[in-house]
């Protein structure tokens, strides 16, 4: 009793990434100890030490799964389409009204890795924030007057978004390729309720201010980390003192999907700089109304005074035409 309650503690303090393995570890160290006679208090202290030591060397674990929009495989006994069930259906449903969402606003695919609980919440606030402050005016005659829904920012099960991405109509699936490449880890997807170029420009500058760029490290540094990562315990056999991971967030903007277009990072930028509907409306009007203001300009100035010196400069170049072949048209004198 007092083994598993130990066990079962030990496993807990570990973390639930390792829970199996040091279960199994600390089974083992226990029959190891049973089998040499070893007093309660030593097998615990023997199996406490090399329970830490092993749980110190054991590398993090995470999955890393890329978005896979290549044509799925027919195993034997599989048919196609795939259909999902449960919770995969519900993932897959959802994933599909998000991308349908992308022909009304943009629809932004980002990496990320090492948020903490209280990034996130920061990330979704200034998101929200930048939004609130470069949203469409509600004069516009595409906004109601009903409040707009707001950014959302999903985190998405990459072969699910894949599968999704693969049935979704129009989309050209060697270009999200490119714009995916071989980026493996976390991903989410930050989609917008319209098509709002400021909005967009806004949020951009947003993910940037609240997620710095990582910047490149140094070959000093990179030398200095792998030397660490192989370097021996200071007190081997005895317990590591146990640190706090320190995160360093990364956010990086793989691309975007508009109206069913893929643009990559720097496309999806040039995007944002473009002026907003009713500027791009009140150019072409611009443009079309400037011929006719032009000939309203020229028979402005012909009209009144200046139309009546127009036609007594003409009626004078008349009369001296007229005058000039009268002249030349009388017969000499005899």
């Amino acid at each position: 009793m007092q083994i598993s309650r130990t066990l079962r503690r030990r496993s807990r303090e570990i973390g639930v990434t390792e829970r199996y393995t040091s279960q199994e570890m600390l089974a083992s160290e226990f029959r190891s100890a049973s089998s040499s006679k070893l007093p309660v208090h030593a097998m615990l202290s023997q199996a406490r030490c090399s329970s830490w030591l092993a749980a110190a060397q054991t590398p993090f674990a995470s999955r890393g799964y890329a978005i896979s929009v290549k044509p799925a495989k027919i195993l034997p006994g599989k048919k196609l389409p795939r259909v999902f069930k449960d919770k995969k259906a519900y993932q897959y449903s959802w994933y599909r009204r998000i991308l349908d969402g992308s022909k009304d606003g943009p629809l932004l695919i980002l990496h990320h890795d090492q948020f903490s609980a209280n990034r996130l919440v920061q990330l979704r606030r200034d998101i929200a924030v930048a939004s609130n402050r470069a949203a469409p005016s509600l004069a516009s005659a595409d906004i109601s007057a009903t409040p707009q829904p707001q950014p959302l920012l999903t985190f998405i099960r990459t072969s699910i978004f894949g599968a999704a991405l693969r049935d979704f109509p129009g989309i050209n699936l060697a270009e999200v390729s490119t714009m995916i490449g071989e980026s493996t880890g976390n991903f989410v997807v930050l989609s917008l309720p319209s098509f709002h170029p400021p909005q967009l420009s806004a949020i951009l500058r947003a993910l940037e201010r609240t997620v710095p760029a990582r910047p490149p490290k140094t070959p000093e540094e990179i030398k200095k980390a792998q030397q660490e990562k192989n370097a021996d315990p200071e007190t081997p056999g005895r317990r590591v003192k146990r640190q706090r991971r320190v995160l360093d967030p990364e956010l990086k903007l793989m691309g975007a999907l508009v109206e069913g277009r893929v643009f990559l990072p720097q496309g999806i930028k040039d995007v944002s700089q473009l002026p907003t509907l009713d500027t791009l409306r009140a150019q072409i009007v611009g443009l079309l109304s400037a011929p006719s203001m032009q000939l309203a300009g020229v028979l402005s100035q012909a009209s009144g005074g200046q139309l009546a010196r127009t036609l007594e400069g003409l009626k004078k170049g008349l009369e001296e035409d007229a005058a000039a072949s009268g002249t030349g048209a009388a017969p000499p004198s005899s």
